[in-house]
């Protein structure tokens, strides 16, 4: 039985091990990642720190606990993840290679949670707006409303996401600076705001893909033996359709080698 990792389970990884799982049910099929449910065994916080190749398979390294491996390795993560992976896995891609997914670029943000009580009313006429007048905020939502799943039992979240130059300047910044910024400028936005019962601020380091690799859409084909891949939004478009695009591209390319 081959032995196949997914490592990244965001819309990519998720449905290209979906799409696996139903093409071949013979196959061990493993997805490494913070979070994620796709119908394959699905590892929480393994992070992949390297690769290397072993009597003809790749093993992999994490973190924390022992490597494994395997038969084929599929890389969804942000590109500039991949490139940062270690051991043989640097010196196997080729020059050409190299340069495509250094030529891969994202946009940053930030994104800030508030959380409130059960019964608490935000008094806006809207789900979500779209900010285009403030240096900080772009995007504002109610996100249960926005998800249309209000309830009198669990109180609403509201979700704010930053602007891109924002998110830039101050992406080496501390999250409690960044956070206490944020909440400055919501309050002009949405002044007298209920007090939050918790409040959730998120680095998004690689947020949308502003330029991809040429030549190469939808996939990449890193190795062929052992066969190593890597695709995701970088490789179409920051969207949902490019999520799936790629999803199938990795799908049509795996077809061969499973």
């Amino acid at each position: 039985m081959k032995r196949v990792l997914i490592v990244g389970a965001g819309m990519t990884g998720s449905l290209c091990a979906a799409l696996l799982r139903k093409v071949s049910g013979t196959l061990y099929l493993a997805v490494w990642d913070k979070a994620g449910d796709s119908g394959a065994e699905v590892y929480l916080r393994h992070c992949v720190t390297q690769i290397n190749l072993r009597n003809g398979k790749w093993e992999v390294f994490k973190e924390t606990g022992s490597p494994e491996q395997f038969d084929l390795v599929v890389l969804t993560i942000p590109v500039p993840q991949i490139l940062q992976l270690q051991g043989d896995f640097a010196n196997l891609i080729s020059e050409c290679q190299r340069q495509q997914l250094e030529s891969v670029s994202y946009s940053s943000r930030y994104a800030l949670g508030l959380f409130y009580e059960a019964g608490t009313k935000i008094d806006v006429p809207w789900a979500g707006q779209y900010i285009t007048s403030n240096p900080c905020i772009r995007f504002v939502s109610i996100d249960n409303k926005k998800r249309n799943i209000e309830s009198s039992e669990i109180g609403p979240s509201l979700v704010i996401h930053t602007t891109v130059p924002f998110g830039v300047t101050h992406l080496e910044h501390s999250i409690k600076d960044v956070q206490e910024l944020i909440l400055q400028q919501l309050e002009n936005i949405l002044p007298g705001l209920p007090q939050p019962v918790a409040i959730k601020c998120q680095k998004w380091r690689h947020s949308q893909v502003t330029s991809g690799p040429a030549k190469c859409p939808g996939q990449m084909t890193l190795h062929l033996k052992p066969f190593l891949m890597c695709g995701g939004d970088g490789f179409t478009q920051s969207n949902f359709d490019g999520c799936i695009t790629s999803a199938l591209c990795l799908l049509e390319a795996l077809k061969n080698h499973i």
